[in-house]
Parts: structure tokens; C-alpha cells; sequence
């Protein structure tokens, strides 16, 4: 099997099969792609569009083609040396519904289920109504509403001989200890006989055995024809009688049904974030661990899957003892493997978003993160500085929102009152447990421990810390503090005595400094729940409010980034290759996800604006006169709001399809359908002046209206054509700072990661728009490594330009792995009258060398009116690189042209880049 050189995400779904990925096998290798990278492919909710909502983790999903569709993938991908990298999820498995055999059995038996323990529920609440129930908040009215009007019927499932109570797609299991209670009365002996032996369960030994099989009998009475139609009747809620029958038994149930409304408030379990649909599992429990990776464990023992990436690890109680723990188990199974899909190491990755200053720590045993911090960096080298303050002044003055730190704070202030409320009061709970346990502290109250538990994790700068059984890690300490720090400002000085205590309870005081016990237990549990409080308090503020209330440029606000920072010196890029290559060499490269807001181009394309941001601003105040007709006007003041305005017309000018032609209809309609269905969710979860949970119609019509007249309207042809005009000034400098973007992805230390598609160019938005189907006949047809640069560069527009870039960079990388894998990373010194608009940096291995040579921030040079993304050899003028070793014409050559050198060791940018707008040289023998 090849090294771990470059892998390719791919998402798939019942429209994109594991078979669907067979015959594009060839393509990927030819491409220069040694690892496909999957979504998640075990059972999922059926219509899954991405994986992440497993129902059942022990069988390959079969939406996807199941286990014989894996073994076909992986035989192709075996044909040519490849490997898969696959996608699990560790946190978490979808519930409702009535799909997951294990929620389902836990609904039905409460605590006496086998995985009673397997998801991580509060058993024991402060709520009498909750006393061992489970809340269940998927009703669409208020339960009492809900029952009174028939919307919960008691039904049977004849094939399963199970009684459920019904809603929508849900199906809420009845404790076969009550059927007796339902089957009673029955004018069958044998439904009688039956009611007599359920009866009798209360006191079997092992009573879900003898269950299920009185429900294989109770399944066959109704498959031979005995009716429970009565016995559901006497159940109808519609009648008084019913409605007290039903409502007793279901008082019964180790569940309680509430509305939807509930669950911020009153949810005792954990979610993936605050997605009711989403439960969270205690994978730190071994059964639990067992169970839930037994399938992963014996594909990779098989030989089918060379490698892991772990969704949402800030959501697991001790990410650290996961991932320790995968990485033993794991390495004991790969002993066992066949022989030709034997692996010297196997790669195991998480997605971790890190904060400013933040590094993943070295021992989890990991190979690295899934790259959302490599985006960043990027995206900041890629930035004017100059732009930063006319972006924010424009910003400021049209939107009259604040700066975007105290947009996050807002934020979770937010969601800590509302969509995270009832985790926010678990936390809160759990901190006056161990208040109460020691005489020196049982004096605080729960209104103090509130505010400065809000006031703390409002000025969290990370996801979270990692308190362990020796307290807080000295990676974490300087996030705690600062965070500590701002709270205390944010508080009057009566709460800082609070504060001070939260730091010792926090991870200040070892856990194994209390003895073994209640408190040592009630003292750990609090440091679990806070952290993980802060992770999904930090991704509901910032990815998925803030970043949609702040646009001073879009192009710095996506998952990982820092948006409160625009732009960052070249030094500091060099810095953070440097300490990658020596902490994590393997470290997965993305500059595109199935999470990203915007794609990479889209991102490229509006960091040219950081270049130009009085034109930026002049155009926007033009565009806002013109589009003065499109603005309604209601009680909350202009629709869409100048906020919202802007970000629209960001948004344009970075997703305009480079081939549309405003006189086809057809086109323009799919335009406008992809860009509203971003403008509904980005004005749903700023949360302003609409919302996911109270949908402003009226708002979001007047702004989806305002869209479709710019784009559309007869008599906004001007506006229209003005930001057409606008969108294709920044197209081809867009593209070279994509080429730019690209080229680093492939060449600084860690493992390139290629999102589907986008070896062409990729201006999507927001998923689902990126996760479209891709076209994938046209980019085989296309990766011809014979075609001109010239002829490339004429017809730039197309993508081959950027595939061809991928598909040389990338076999050169396949021809020196271990130059690229571990080769170090020296950065070049760049004099001459443009030194600024040029990053270099040279790879040096054992014997071999390359240098990378990329303009950045060059957008003046290639002028207002160009026609491709190169810029003219002669506005380089003496501009050049300063090599620190010998070099020899004869013994290099450039993937992209070659170049002469002169006797000073200097390479000259006008020859280095004179045939294409990027370059690698390759030293060879």
C-alpha cells in the first residue's frame, strides 16, 4: 500500500454509494491520491445525507451498499495501492424516531435495559415530574394538547407483537411489563391468556428474555387473525376514559413526552449540541466503547479501513483517555491483519477546533487534527492588512453591530439562556453539589454559582479544557486564567469570591485530593459536565450565530477561524509549519470541509477585497442606493436589515458562477434558489430578527424578495450588472490567491486533504449547497497532464487549471514522500521591489530538495483588466528569491517552467513564475 500522501473526502449517501465511488477509483489514483477519505458509512437514519446520525453501529450502512459495497471499494482501491480513512462518530447516535433497537429497548425498559448506561442521562433529576423518567421533547404541541387531540395513539406492531405510542415518524415503546393492563378484557382466551403471562413478567427473573418472547406470540396471534383493535380503543384519548387510561399508562413509562419547547429548559441527557435528534453516548464506559466500535475494530482487523477520524472529540468525557485507549486497541489489532494490507502505522485524526494560541495536546496519541486550523492559517497569510481598518469602519458604520468578540459573548450568552439552558443548569446543579459537600463553601448559593459559571464560560476563548484526575493541563492554564479574568471583570466584586472558587473546583484542585467517595465523585462530575458545557456553548455562538451576525469580510469567517483577527504576518505561518512538522508531521491539510460556511474559492475570491477595501466600500454604498426600491420596511425597521444587506452582497460577489449569463433564465433561477437557501439559514441562525425555532416569514420573504429582484427584476438591470461587473474584477485575482491557497495545502508540512469536487473550482456556500453532486465525468475527462499551461491559463475559467496544479503537485509528492512527509521546512528570504507580494520556502530532505514559490497579496499586479490569473514576468521588475543552498539549473526543474539563476544564488520571480502563476522546483540527480 502507498504512504498516507494526500486523501480525498468523499460524502456519501443513498444517491452516492460506496459502489458509486468504485469506477472513479482510477481517477483519485491518477489524481495523486493515496487515501480516500469517507463520511461515516455505518447505519444511519434512513436518508442520512451525511452519516453523522447512526442508528445502529454494528452493520455497514446498508443505504450505502452495505459490507459487500465496502469490500468492493476497498478491492478497487487495493488494485491501486490505496487506502480509506474513515469517519466515526464517537459522541453521539441519532434517537426518536424509531430506528435505534438500542434507544428503543432503553425507552421501553428504563434502567433494566442493557443500554440503560449506554447514553448519558441524569437519572435523577430535581423535577418530581422527571423522578427516573427520562424527558422525550419531540411533540409538536404541548403533551396535554398532544393527547387530547388523538395526536398519541396507542398502536400495535403486528410484525414485532409490540405496543407503541405514535407520533409523526416517532414511536415511543410501552414497557411490556404493562401490556397485561392493554390486552385485558380481551373476548380472545388467547389475548386473555396472554394478559395473564405479561402479568406474571413483574416477578420473572429475567423478564426481557421472557418479553420478547410473549411478543413472538402475540405477533403470531395477529398474524393469525386476533384483532387488538378493541383493546386500542379502550386507549383512544379523544374519549374522557381514554384519555385517563392512556395518560396512566404512559405515566408509567421510564419516558415522559414533552413538547419540543421543553428541551433547552428541561432536557436530562446529553446532545450533540441542542439537536433533540442526536444523544449522547458515555463512550467512556468500556461496554460502552466495546459495543459502539466492535464493527470498526473488525474492519480494521480485516484490512478494510487504514485509518480514523474522530467526529466531535470535545464532546466525550475524557478525550484524552479515548484516544489513548483507540490507539492501544487499535495497534493490538493490526497484528492480525492480512499480510498485503499490513500498515507500519495506522493514522488516527479528530476534529478539534483550536483557539488563538491553542495546539492540539501531544499526548492523546493521535496523528493530528482533521486541518481546521490549517484553514485558518492560510486564510490569514491571505489577507491585506491594509484592508482592515476601511472593512471595519464600513462594517461598523452600516451595520451598527459590535466588534465580533463581543458578538460571541452575546452569543453564548444566548444560547446559555436559551437552546443550552437545561446543560447550563446541570452544570450549575452539579457545581452546588460540591459546594454543599465542604463547610467552607456551603454557603454559596445557586444564583451565585449561575452568574459566575455564565460570566466564565462567556469569556471562554476554546472549546474547552482538559481537567483530568491531577487538575487542569499546563497547555490549558493560560485559557483558564484569561477566561477567569474577563468573567471577573464582567462581575460586580460580591460574585469574585465565587469566581476564586470555580478555579480550585475546575481542575485548581486535584480530584485524588479528596478521598475516595461521594464527593470525590459529585467533584468530578462537575469538571466532566462543565467541559462539556463550554464545547457546544463555543460552536453554537461562534460558527453558528456570530459568524452570521458579523461580515466585515467574509472570507474570515468559517469553522476554526479566528474572525476577530483579518490578517496574520508571513512569519507567523512559517512559525506554525515549523511546530506542525515537529508535534505532527501527518497532520491532515484542509482548506474545504462538509462544514465549511463558504467554499475555498468563495473564501479566496473575498480575501482579494482585504486588497481593496475602499473600492469595496464605494461599490457597496453604490449598490445599497440602487437597491434602495428592492428594501421593505416593517416594525423592526428596513428588510433586509443593512447588516444583512451587506452580507448578501458579500456573498454575490464571492459565489458568482464564473460562466453566468444573466439572459439565461434557467441559470439565474438556480442561482437565486442556492443563494436564498443560504440567506434563510444565515438570518435563522443569527437569531435577530428570525430564528429556527420562531421563523420570521415576513422578514425572511422581504429579504428573499430583495434576492430575487437584484438578481432577476427588469428594472434592477443596472444594480445587477454593476455587482456582475464587481464579482468578475475580483474573479481572476480570486483564482491565483485559490492557486496560491492550493499550492500551500500540497506542499507545507502535513497530509493534504482534498474536499470532493474541488480540483475544479469551488464557490459553493454553506451546506447543503456544498455538498452537491459533483460531476465527476467532466474531471476525468479533463486531467490530461499533456495540455499547454498556456492553454490552461486562457481558459482558466473552466477548473483544469487548478486540477492540473493538484495532479503535478501531488505525483511529485508521490515520486518524494518522505520529502514532503518529513523533509524540513526552511523559509526563503525574498528581496526586490515586490518582496511583499511573495511567499517562498524551501523542503529539505535527506539528499533531495524543493522550492515553493507563490505570490500573495498580489492582486495590483496583475491589473484591473486581466484575463488570466498570471501575472506579467516584467512587473516582478528585480524582485527575487534568496536561496541559501547551491544551485544548479542542470539539477532542478520547475513543474510549472523552469528558470534560470543568476551567479548570486537568487531566483527572479519574472523567470520563476513567467508560464504560470505558481511553481515548484524539484531538485533531481
Amino acid at each position: 500500500m502507498k504512504p498516507l500522501t494526500a486523501t480525498v473526502r468523499l460524502q456519501f449517501h443513498s444517491d452516492f454509494t460506496l459502489d458509486d465511488a468504485v469506477p472513479l477509483v482510477p481517477y483519485f489514483a491518477q489524481l495523486g491520491i493515496s487515501h480516500l477519505y469517507a463520511s461515516p458509512i455505518l447505519k444511519a437514519r434512513a436518508g442520512s445525507r451525511h452519516g453523522y446520525d447512526v442508528v445502529d453501529p454494528t452493520q455497514v450502512n446498508p443505504e450505502l451498499g452495505g459490507e459487500a459495497a465496502l469490500e468492493r471499494l476497498i478491492a478497487a482501491l487495493r488494485q491501486h495501492g490505496m487506502g480509506l480513512i474513515l469517519d466515526t462518530v464517537s459522541n453521539h447516535m441519532a434517537v426518536g424516531g424509531a430506528d435505534n433497537p438500542w434507544w428503543q429497548s432503553l425507552l421501553a425498559w428504563g434502567r433494566r435495559s442493557p443500554y440503560a448506561e449506554f447514553f448519558d442521562i441524569q437519572w435523577h433529576s430535581s423535577d418530581p415530574l422527571l423522578a427516573g423518567q427520562l424527558l422525550l421533547p419531540f411533540l409538536g404541541n404541548d403533551y396535554g394538547v398532544a393527547l387530547k387531540n388523538g395526536e398519541l395513539p396507542l398502536t400495535f406492531d403486528g410484525e414485532h407483537g409490540r405496543l407503541e405510542v405514535a407520533h409523526h415518524e416517532h414511536r415511543f415503546p410501552i414497557c411490556p411489563l404493562d401490556y397485561a393492563e392493554v390486552l385485558q378484557g380481551s373476548d380472545s382466551p388467547e389475548l386473555q391468556a396472554l394478559a395473564t403471562r405479561f402479568a406474571a413478567l413483574r416477578d420473572a427473573a429475567v423478564p426481557l428474555a421472557a418479553a420478547q418472547a410473549l411478543q413472538g406470540e402475540l405477533a403470531q396471534l395477529h398474524a393469525d387473525g386476533v384483532s387488538l383493535e378493541a383493546q386500542l380503543r379502550a386507549f383512544d384519548a379523544r374519549s374522557e376514559a381514554g384519555l385517563k387510561r392512556l395518560h396512566a399508562l404512559l405515566e408509567r413509562q421510564a419516558y415522559r413526552l414533552a413538547s419540543w419547547r421543553t428541551a433547552a429548559d428541561d432536557i436530562n441527557w446529553r446532545r450533540f449540541f441542542d439537536i433533540n435528534e442526536l444523544g449522547g453516548l458515555r463512550v467512556e464506559r468500556a461496554a460502552v466503547f466495546e459495543a459502539t466500535h466492535a464493527k470498526l475494530f473488525e474492519l480494521i482487523e480485516r484490512g478494510l479501513v487504514d485509518g480514523l477520524r474522530i467526529d466531535h472529540i470535545d464532546g466525550l468525557a475524557d478525550p484524552r483517555g479515548y484516544c489513548r485507549k483507540l490507539r492501544r486497541r487499535v495497534d493490538g489489532l493490526l497484528a492480525a491483519r492480512p499480510l498485503e494490507t499490513a500498515v507500519e502505522h495506522f493514522p488516527i485524526y479528530v476534529e478539534k477546533i483550536l483557539g488563538t494560541g491553542e495546539h492540539l495536546h501531544r499526548d492523546w496519541m493521535t496523528d493530528g487534527t482533521t486541518g481546521y486550523e490549517f484553514m485558518n492559517q492560510v486564510s490569514l497569510v491571505l489577507h491585506d492588512p491594509a484592508g482592515e481598518a476601511p472593512l471595519t469602519e464600513l462594517w461598523q458604520r452600516l451595520s451598527e453591530r459590535p466588534p465580533f468578540a463581543e458578538e460571541v459573548r452575546q452569543a453564548r450568552a444566548l444560547v446559555l439562556n436559551a437552546s443550552l439552558a437545561g446543560d447550563f443548569e446541570s452544570v450549575a446543579q452539579a457545581l452546588l453539589h460540591v459546594a454543599r459537600n465542604d463547610l467552607m463553601t456551603r454557603d454559596i448559593t445557586l444564583g451565585a454559582l449561575r452568574r459566575g459559571l455564565q460570566a466564565l464560560v462567556e469569556h471562554y476563548s476554546v472549546y474547552r479544557t482538559y481537567i483530568n484526575a491531577l487538575g487542569r493541563p499546563a497547555e490549558d492554564e493560560t485559557f483558564f486564567q484569561q477566561a477567569l479574568s474577563d468573567a471577573r471583570q464582567s462581575l460586580p466584586e460580591a460574585d469574585w469570591p465565587v469566581l476564586e472558587q470555580l478555579q480550585v473546583w475546575l481542575g485548581g484542585q486535584r480530584w485524588r485530593s479528596l478521598p475516595p467517595g461521594k464527593a470525590r465523585k459529585q467533584l468530578r462530575h462537575a469538571c466532566v459536565r462543565f467541559q462539556q458545557l463550554t464545547a457546544p456553548s463555543a460552536a453554537k455562538a461562534v460558527e453558528d450565530t456570530a459568524f452570521y451576525r458579523s461580515a466585515r469580510l467574509l472570507s474570515r469567517n468559517d469553522v476554526g477561524f479566528e474572525a476577530e483577527r483579518f490578517s496574520a504576518p508571513l512569519e507567523e505561518f512559517h512559525v506554525e509549519a515549523q511546530r506542525r512538522l515537529g508535534a505532527f508531521p501527518d497532520n491532515l491539510l484542509a482548506t474545504a470541509t462538509h462544514d465549511h460556511k463558504r467554499g475555498e474559492d468563495t473564501r479566496a475570491r473575498l480575501a482579494v477585497l482585504s486588497e481593496r477595501g475602499p473600492w469595496l466600500a464605494e461599490r457597496i454604498e453604490h449598490w445599497r442606493a440602487l437597491a434602495a426600491s428592492l428594501r421593505k420596511d416593517d416594525a423592526d425597521g428596513p428588510a433586509p436589515s443593512p447588516a444583512d444587506e451587506m452580507m448578501l452582497l458579500q456573498t454575490l460577489l464571492g459565489s458568482w458562477p464564473l460562466d453566468l449569463d444573466l439572459n439565461d433564465t434557467g441559470a439565474v433561477k438556480t442561482y437565486i434558489e442556492r443563494v436564498q437557501q443560504w440567506q434563510q439559514k444565515a438570518l435563522r441562525e443569527a437569531k435577530l430578527r428570525s430564528s429556527w425555532n420562531a421563523p420570521n416569514e415576513a422578514y425572511e420573504q422581504a429579504c428573499a424578495a430583495y434576492t430575487e429582484g437584484l438578481l432577476s427584476a427588469s428594472v434592477h438591470t443596472e444594480l445587477r450588472e454593476s455587482v456582475q461587473q464587481a464579482a468578475n474584477a475580483i474573479a481572476c485575482p480570486g483564482a491565483l490567491t485559490g492557486l496560491a491557497q492550493c499550492l500551500l495545502r500540497m506542499t507545507v508540512p502535513g497530509v493534504p486533504d482534498l474536499y470532493q469536487g474541488n480540483e475544479y473550482w469551488d464557490l459553493s456556500l454553506v451546506d447543503p449547497d456544498n455538498r452537491r453532486p459533483v460531476d465527476y465525468p467532466a474531471r476525468r475527462r479533463s486531467l490530461d497532464d499533456s495540455t499547454a499551461l498556456g492553454d490552461l491559463l486562457s481558459h482558466w475559467r473552466d477548473g483544469r487549471i487548478k486540477q492540473t496544479l493538484i495532479a503535478r503537485v501531488l505525483d511529485c509528492r508521490r515520486a518524494h514522500p518522505e520529502l514532503f512527509r518529513r523533509g524540513e521546512y526552511q523559509p526563503l528570504t525574498v528581496q526586490g521591489r515586490h518582496a511583499d507580494k511573495v511567499m517562498a520556502f524551501a523542503r529539505v530532505g535527506d539528499g533531495e530538495r524543493a522550492i515553493v514559490i507563490l505570490p500573495r497579496l498580489a492582486a495590483s499586479l496583475l491589473g484591473e483588466d486581466a484575463l488570466t490569473p498570471l501575472i506579467p514576468a516584467q512587473r516582478w521588475d528585480d524582485t527575487r528569491v534568496v536561496l541559501p543552498f547551491d544551485y544548479s539549473p542542470a539539477n532542478w526543474s520547475g513543474l510549472f517552467g523552469n528558470a534560470a539563476v543568476s551567479p548570486t544564488k537568487e531566483l527572479k520571480l519574472s523567470a520563476a513564475l513567467a508560464e504560470f502563476p505558481v511553481n515548484l522546483f524539484i531538485e533531481h540527480d
